[in-house]
């Protein structure tokens, strides 16, 4: 296909989007050699643009790049060493004549990436790099670190997968579905820390639209599981909201305030299709994304159907106890039962470790006070909640809410 240069350029970008993880993959499975592995890829891509441009875009871009990234690692690992076994992997190399499937190879690498063996943010560094192939610049900018942060946690992650033997696979399927747990948490962990970023940050869209292509992908390359789609589903409901959360001043804007028509209907409607086909197993993810759709389906927060929530909060409770559900149910049992059986609810869960320093638990209870018309013990909870809330839009909302109520304390605004 013989295109311009601006076409070509936007060929190569869009094959660097989709095929990086199966083009370095492909070079960790023959080799297991990770620097190696970085090299051959970004000098595959690197030697696409003038082949392109004097031959065109091939027909298969991905299959292209796997085969210039094998041709590199053979030269380098020929050129480099006599020992027996790097020849015989220069060998290996020059008989894989069968690419495998870019899907399979990717999952490899994501599993291999979100290890148990390795510390939690070297798995989200390593998988954004290896699977998503963001740079350590960009991988920096989206956590707020430095950047020789970023490549010690990479370089770690791959010391410690060569030293400890871990596998590049995908792994067999009596571990898989405890490992896939692992997998998902560290794509739960990005799109959390995308959407609402724990350095008090607003928000980074492009971290959360990272992780829900990731979800995408593991969703995709593992279709028999029902929480890989759960998963999914929740974070298109999630990020669906994404237009309608922050003000002109970059405040908060909850859920029950939100322009409903600025939500993105087409993240929307394939969210609640999928939230549909993974509830029937139940797991938690699942469950999560059946309470997002509810709220999504609704027209307005007065017409959810708060009932139906509270029911999907304790099936989620079922499973496993956790404080942080159980503060949101309490809201759900709120809009269901009213303000009182809220405020009874949030005062029910007591000094719980997980949910101390929280800035939610003040603002549950403040918003129960404030519908309970007690506006001076309300403004006093939310001023609570906004010394201490994570980022600067959530303490503009709260600050608002306060403010609101102690002029009505005050008697300028009638209640």
């Amino acid at each position: 296909m013989n295109i311009g240069p601006a076409q070509v350029r936007a060929a190569l970008a869009e094959a660097y989007r989709g095929e990086w993880g199966a083009v370095f993959g492909t070079i960790v499975r023959l080799t297991g050699d990770w620097e190696l592995a970085e090299d051959c890829a970004q000098e595959a891509f690197a030697r696409a643009l003038p082949a392109w441009e004097r031959e065109g875009v091939p027909q298969k871009p991905g299959a292209w790049l796997v085969t210039a990234a094998r041709h590199r690692a053979f030269d380098v690992l020929r050129r480099g060493t006599t020992e027996r076994g790097k020849l015989a992997e220069a060998a290996a190399l020059k008989a894989d004549r069968e690419p495998q499937p870019p899907g399979d190879e990717r999952l490899r690498l994501v599993f291999t990436c979100c290890h148990p063996a390795l510390p939690l943010e070297s798995r989200v560094a390593l998988t954004l790099r290896a699977v998503s192939g963001l740079t350590t610049r960009e991988i920096a900018r989206a956590f707020l670190v430095g950047e020789d942060t970023v490549s010690q946690r990479i370089l770690r992650a791959k010391r410690k997968i060569a030293a400890a033997g871990i596998p590049y696979r995908v792994p067999p399927p009596g571990a898989r579905a405890e490992r896939l747990g692992g997998v998902l948490a560290v794509i739960y962990l990005m799109f959390t820390e995308g959407y609402a970023p724990s350095d008090g940050n607003t928000q980074r869209d492009s971290l959360a639209e990272e992780a829900v292509r990731l979800a995408r992908l593991v969703a995709a390359e593992a279709p028999d599981e029902p929480e890989a789609r759960g998963l999914l589903a929740l974070l298109l409901l999630q990020h669906s909201r994404r237009a309608a959360r922050l003000d002109a001043e970059g405040g908060l804007v909850t859920l029950d305030r939100q322009d409903r028509t600025r939500w993105d209907h087409a993240l929307v409607a394939e969210g609640v299709a999928l939230a549909r086909e993974a509830v029937g197993a139940g797991g938690p993810y699942a469950l999560q994304a059946a309470i997002a759709a509810q709220h999504a389906l609704a027209p307005s927060a007065a017409a959810t159907d708060w009932a139906a929530i509270v029911t999907w909060y304790d099936r989620l409770l079922a499973l496993r106890a956790n404080p942080v559900v159980e503060l949101n149910r309490a809201v759900a049992v709120g809009m269901h039962e009213g303000p009182q059986a809220q405020l009874d609810a949030v005062d029910a869960l007591g000094t719980s470790k997980k949910l101390a320093g929280n800035h939610a638990v003040p603002a549950v209870r403040a918003d129960a006070l404030r519908r309970l018309g007690r506006a001076r013990e309300a403004a006093g909870v939310y001023r609570t909640a906004e010394s201490i809330a994570p980022n600067r839009a959530i303490a503009q909302e709260y600050a608002k809410q306060a403010a609101v109520l102690e002029q009505m304390d005050e008697g300028n605004v009638p209640l």
